[in-house]
């Protein structure tokens, strides 16, 4: 019996996708949703992309489209760079899908979701925060109900680690910074798991490799999307490809593999250090300021990503049993 009801809010994106996997084959875990919105790529190619792995790959859970940009109403920013023009690493897609998203919202089937289950769903939030964000803002009771909010958002500079849109912010908060500071504004338990442990995890090519040799269909599809989105992160130095949305998934079954730190968290919303993420620990004392009155937040700080790695693994091995 599985014991997380998860509603997925994403922007897939391949690490996104492969994050989908963990959820649907972790028998720890009930997929009860799925929210699209902007990020990776134009809400309507992730909203389609959703639907495509939902229907290849046989996950039954609703899909809802959300936000087609911020909060503010600027232009949205995508990252085909990273992820490819079709956000899934380029691969030959087909032109249609039958699959089709409910007829509601991304943040009003949140709402409707969590009120129908207090203090049962998890959400778990691997894109802009805006879908979370819209949600609060039309009922902000949903904050007490909830029973977790974990996101895979912020970079607060521990173990070396800046942005990685811009030297002070990641990308998931500086799409929509807005949002961002106000769901941390509100009253419900966040874990934000941020490019402090995620550029500290690498899926390498032999990785990769031996999981399109293990979890069938669904290892060979990784190592598919994954070839652009490696040929990026080579580009860039490293030995393979961080870990960023599934270790916000794995979070979710396995927090001991994790340190945090609690404290109130503010997110920069204009000049320089736009989108940037500064949490204030509860540990220390300061005058007063910004972060005052606002609830406490845990920030992952380190991870066990030997593992996290074979956790990822063993759960996607499910995949060709």
């Amino acid at each position: 019996m599985p014991s997380h009801k998860i509603i997925y809010d994403t922007d897939p994106g391949v690490d996104d996708a492969m994050a989908l996997f963990f959820l649907h084959y972790s028998p720890d875990i009930e997929l009860v949703g799925i929210t699209t919105g902007h990020g990776n790529a134009p809400v309507e190619t992730t909203t389609r992309n959703a639907l495509y792995l939902a229907e290849r790959f046989g996950i039954d859970a609703p899909i809802a489209r959300g936000a087609a940009g911020p909060l503010s109403g600027e232009e949205a920013h995508h990252a085909a760079f990273v992820h490819g023009e079709n956000g899934l690493g380029g691969i030959d897609l087909p032109e249609t899908v039958a699959l089709q998203p409910i007829d509601q919202p991304a943040h009003r089937f949140i709402i409707e979701t969590v009120r129908r289950h207090p203090g049962e769903i998890t959400l778990l939030a691997v894109g802009r925060m805006t879908n979370l964000a819209l949600a609060l803002r039309e009922d902000p009771g949903i904050a007490g109900l909830v029973k977790a909010v974990v996101i895979m958002g912020g970079a607060f500079g521990h173990n070396g680690h800046g942005g990685n849109v811009t030297p002070a912010a990641e990308a998931n908060i500086h799409g929509d910074p807005l949002a961002a500071d106000e769901i941390f504004a509100a009253d419900w338990p966040i874990t934000a798991i941020g490019l402090d442990v995620t550029h500290e995890v690498l899926m390498t090519t032999d990785y990769l490799r031996d999981l399109a040799a293990e979890a069938g269909d669904v290892g060979r599809f990784i190592w598919d999307i994954s070839r652009f989105y490696e040929a990026f992160y080579r580009r860039k130095g490293l030995d393979g490809i961080s870990v960023h949305d599934s270790s916000a998934a794995i979070y979710l079954v396995a927090p001991h593999l994790f340190e945090t730190r609690r404290g109130a968290i503010r997110v920069v919303r204009d000049g320089l250090a736009f989108g940037q993420t500064i949490q204030k620990p509860d540990r220390f004392g300061f005058p007063p300021g910004a972060w005052d009155g606002r609830p406490s937040h845990a920030v992952c700080t380190g991870v066990d990503g030997p593992a996290l790695l074979d956790l990822y693994r063993r759960t996607l091995r499910r995949a060709a049993a």
